[in-house]
């Protein structure tokens, strides 16, 4: 019996992808975890895995294809020796796959409010090293779901084809609840689009789902989300003089710490403590976070993407440069998983690298707080009682004034300019 390929939830805020490119073609045999196509959705290009085993039958959706709902069929594997089909089906059979697509239950994934670059709220619950069940009928994701949820497969009856065990199989409940209510934006009437001016050089070019979305995103947060600004300059010489020192005293380990590092480091203990900054506006409530997971800015192909280190405020120096430097990597590979991309309490976006005086950034829905950083400009700063030249970072935040208040907001400032500026605090 064939076994069908379908579009797969990559993310909680994905409705549809684009196939970008098959990594198989008919009559190839493949393996549960081989990796099959190369898939772009709302947040970035990710590798499709299979999750059963057999011989690609059938390619139905072709190279390119936009906007594939979740769930429709991609194509046919089945068992050696059935017959394959050389030729790719278009059209008919992809709108056939749509509105198979069309009929099932809508999930939460499916709500028109999830964020940019972000889930709706970010999970606190520690996630334990998976040990992998050997020798048991389960897909990859089963396994390695079924490890980090303490989930014994042994009891486990499988629903897939040949009684593989697949994750719906494991009992468990949704993830990703929907948005509240209190706090879904109304749909956004569409803009006038108005047609380049005639007579002007132009090259028009088609918006990728990620940039499709970043512009959703983006205007829902600044026609929903009231915004407003603090700006602390900063002598960053003590922080860039430290910054040598333990580079120096790394440079054995292969860890160089960049300013970016630090300032998460700043940003995360400055919200340990003003913790009324830490929160996120839910409605008719407010969410308190008691851990500081930073969604770093990350510019890509493209787009950009906030890959999340979690845990900020308990992390060394060196352990925030590691964690940022791998999750950068992936990010410009593409290589990012779901899991390492969601969350995050609040963000940083530094501009420092391209000599920017002063930003504003826009507030990453649903936080409330983003923290931009510009470049140090040499200019006369007092010292020590004494005028002198000095290094001074404009460090402007945005917060949203639903959840944090101007005096919070103030204070929260005054404790990262105090961090920036003595930094020695910063290896406590």
């Amino acid at each position: 019996m064939a076994i069908e390929l379908k579009m797969p939830a990559l993310s909680p805020t994905m409705e549809k992808g684009t196939l970008t490119k098959w990594l198989v073609k008919p009559g190839d045999t493949v393996k549960a975890g081989d990796l099959i196509a190369e898939i772009e959705t709302d947040k970035a290009t990710m590798e499709f895995e299979a999750a059963d085993e057999g011989v690609v039958t059938q390619i139905i959706v072709p190279d390119g294809s936009e906007d594939i709902a979740v769930g429709a069929v991609l194509a046919l594997l089945g068992e050696e020796g059935e017959a394959v089909t050389e030729h790719v089906v278009t059209e008919p059979a992809m709108a056939e796959a749509g509105a198979s697509a069309e009929a099932l239950p809508p999930s939460p994934a499916q709500q028109p409010t999830e964020p940019v670059l972000a889930p709706a709220a970010p999970r606190h619950d520690p996630v334990p090293t998976p040990v992998l069940e050997e020798g048991v009928n389960a897909t990859p994701l089963a396994k390695r779901v079924a490890a980090i949820k303490g989930i014994a497969l042994a009891g486990v009856s499988g629903s897939g084809p040949r009684g593989k065990i697949v994750k719906a199989d494991l009992g468990l409940p949704p993830s990703i609840a929907p948005a509240p209510a209190a706090i879904q934006a109304a749909p956004m009437p569409a803009s006038a689009i108005a047609p380049p001016p005639e007579g002007v050089p132009v090259e028009t070019v088609k918006l990728s789902g990620m940039r499709k979305t970043i512009a959703r995103r983006l205007t829902e947060s600044k026609q929903t989300v009231p915004h407003f600004y603090l700006t602390a300059r900063c002598n960053l010489d003590p922080l860039l003089k430290l910054r040598g020192e333990v580079n120096a005293g790394l440079e054995g380990r292969g860890i160089k710490l960049s300013v970016n590092d630090m300032l998460m480091k700043a940003l995360a203990m400055a919200l340990v403590q003003v913790p009324d900054a830490n929160v996120q506006f839910g409605g008719d409530v407010l969410h308190r976070f008691s851990r500081v997971d930073i969604s770093m800015a990350v510019a890509i192909d493209g787009g950009l993407i906030t890959p999340v280190i979690k845990g900020v405020d308990t992390l060394s120096l060196s352990a925030i440069a590691l964690k940022a430097k791998e999750l950068a990597g992936k990010a410009r590979d593409g290589k990012l998983a779901p899991e390492e991309y969601q969350g995050g309490t609040c963000s940083l976006s530094n501009l420092g690298m391209f000599g920017i005086d002063e930003m504003f950034p826009v507030i990453n829905p649903l936080q409330a707080l983003i923290l931009g950083a510009a470049a140090g400009v040499s200019q006369p700063w007092s010292v020590n009682g004494e005028m002198q030249l000095a290094t001074i970072m404009a460090a402007t935040a945005s917060f949203d004034h639903r959840a944090i208040d101007g005096a919070v907001a103030a204070q929260f400032i005054k404790a990262l300019k105090e961090l920036v500026e003595n930094p020695m605090l910063l290896l406590g």
